[in-house]
């Protein structure tokens, strides 16, 4: 067995620098196959949310009859730790540990809530399904045992993926942390399209015990992987344990400050993220129940969504390392979402299943491109001494207006599901509401790029003293 995973490995390495992006970041010292046995903790991060905002959200929704709105609210309920992601990253820069250890013990601690949430799920499902019935379990068992495993799994997913690039970015050169981030990104997306396309097989035929065996499969792969990530990634450092024993942190409100050079750029990202991720928790119903896909095709939704953004990284990744600007080719996967969008509007006004898969492709293909490139312009803009943190703020940003976006769409559905009269007499007007809701997010956001590219020109236009500072990375961006 550890032949035949040497051999896979090798092989990795060897095609790796032709077709998998930032390929180049891998050095003798940090060969590519230990950066890709590290990227194992974005592949069960990825499951987790194609399970989660994917296979679970149209099963509730469609399968369990649990209206739209609970079933926002609580894939949202996970994302109430993401603003934590700033204090767990800027935790993980100082951690102090006898070994010297800053990373590893965040990684275990999220692994081991992720399972507790897998561990929980399958039991909350089983209540919600009806299966509780048998023992009088009241229906709130179901909804508050479920709230828990999302809360869980939610908490868990933060802290292994921010810290886990922190880790990332430890092993490589400071010239190259935003290619070893964007290579993790890319094996997360690897993973979300395996992922989904496993679960679909699993579940062609669905059931519900068939969905409690995926699930609980999914707990224990994750210990697994993430263990296999960790094994002897971080050096222990005696002589760094030593120097910190007995030093107290600066709190994480005195560090903070020296991130308000980036508020400008985490307005944009979190308009961008409300634009694209407004409709994750409709995009499976409503190729349910508009265009009749079963459970299978619906979770195959997300590999093709993922698919298409892993290509927007491919894309960006050549277009900066080449010395393109993160937020012009941010703009430019703004501007493609607008036109993914209106395809998945039409699908629905005659355009049928195919103007619904390009809509979808198109729309994750606008996604990666903004994600990298806002990913890159906060990792440029950053101290050099507060990646971690950087890596949090960015997460947290994303993360929280990824949430917010989720609840909204399905509260915005079931509102207008609930009107007296009008829109609610065709299945699909409260989905094409959602949709233009997004399109114009992502309108703002391009008017706050275009803002800052005309700053940035004024800037460079202006007569400038010989002696003045340089520009704020952002800026120069």
């Amino acid at each position: 067995m550890i032949q035949y995973r040497a051999f896979a490995l090798r092989k990795l390495a060897s095609i790796a620098p032709r077709y998998l992006p930032f390929a180049d970041v891998a050095t003798e010292d940090v060969p590519l196959s230990r950066l890709l046995r590290l990227s194992l903790f974005q592949v069960t991060v990825g499951m987790a949310v194609v399970l989660l905002a994917g296979t679970l959200n149209r099963v509730m929704i469609v399968e369990l009859s649990v209206p739209a709105s609970l079933v926002a609210v609580m894939l949202a309920l996970p994302l109430l730790f993401a603003p934590l992601r700033m204090v767990i990253g800027y935790r993980s820069d100082v951690h102090v540990s006898a070994l010297g250890l800053r990373r590893v013990p965040y990684i275990w601690k999220g692994t081991l809530y992720q399972f507790g949430g897998f561990a929980i799920m399958p039991f909350a499902l089983l209540v919600l399904s009806g299966y509780g019935e048998s023992f009088d379990a009241p229906r709130w068992w179901g909804l508050s045992s479920a709230a828990l495993a999302f809360l869980l799994v939610g908490a868990g997913v933060h802290m292994v993926q921010t810290v886990g690039l922190a880790l990332a970015t430890d092993l490589v050169r400071e010239e190259d942390q935003p290619k070893v981030v964007g290579l993790m990104y890319v094996m997360l997306l690897v993973g979300m399209v395996l992922s989904a396309l496993v679960f679909g097989a699993l579940l062609q035929t669905y059931s519900p015990g068939r969905l409690i065996q995926v699930i609980q499969g999914a707990a224990v792969l994750t210990v697994a992987l993430n263990l296999f990530a960790m094994w002897k990634q971080e050096a222990r450092d005696r002589v760094r344990a030593q120097r910190v024993q007995g030093t107290v942190p600066a709190p994480f409100r005195t560090v903070w400050p020296q991130m308000a050079p980036l508020r400008p750029l985490l307005i944009i990202i979190a308009l961008g993220t409300l634009g694209f991720g407004a409709a994750d928790v409709l995009l499976e119903p409503y190729g349910g129940q508009v265009l009749g896909f079963s459970v299978a095709e619906t979770t195959r939704l997300t590999a093709l969504l993922a698919g298409g953004t892993l290509i927007g990284f491919g894309i960006a990744s050549k277009v900066l390392g080449r010395g393109g600007a993160p937020l012009r080719l941010a703009l430019i996967g703004a501007l493609t979402g607008v036109p993914g969008f209106g395809a998945i509007i039409l699908s629905s006004l005659g355009g049928g299943a195919l103007m619904f898969l390009a809509g979808t492709l198109l729309t994750g293909l606008g996604a990666g491109l903004f994600g990298h490139a806002t990913l890159t312009a906060t990792i440029r803009a950053a101290p050099r001494d507060r990646i971690g943190l950087a890596l949090g703020t960015w997460g947290a940003v994303q993360a929280s207006f990824a949430g917010l976006g989720v609840a909204l769409a399905g509260i915005l559905r079931d509102a207008i599901l609930a009107l007296p009269n009008g829109l609610e007499t065709t299945a699909h007007a409260p989905y094409r509401a959602v949709f233009l809701v997004e399109i114009v997010f992502l309108v703002l956001a391009c008017a706050m790029l275009l803002s800052q590219a005309r700053q940035t020109s004024q800037q460079h236009t202006s007569p400038r003293p010989a002696a003045g500072p340089p520009p704020h990375p952002a800026e120069a961006s």
